[in-house]
C-alpha cells in the first residue's frame, strides 16, 4: 500500500489536540479590524475546536496528523 499524501494547506492551518480533536484558528481577524469591537478581536485570537461534521474529510487530508 501506497503512502498517502497530507494536504499540506491543511496541515498548516490544523492541529491535534492530545484528546483526537481538531483545533482550527477562527475567521474574521485578518483586516477590517477598525470597525470590529476590541471584545470581538480579542475573542478571535482564541483557537477553537473543528466542528464533529468535517472531522471526517480533515482527517482524510491529514491522515498522519
Amino acid at each position: 500500500m501506497p503512502k498517502i499524501k497530507t494536504n499540506r494547506a491543511a496541515a498548516k492551518r490544523f492541529k491535534k489536540t492530545g484528546t483526537g480533536k481538531i483545533k482550527r484558528a477562527r475567521a474574521n481577524k485578518s483586516h477590517i479590524l477598525t470597525k470590529k469591537p476590541s471584545k470581538r478581536t480579542r475573542r478571535l485570537r482564541q483557537t477553537t475546536l473543528v466542528d464533529s461534521t468535517n472531522m471526517r474529510s480533515l482527517s482524510r487530508m491529514m491522515p498522519y496528523l
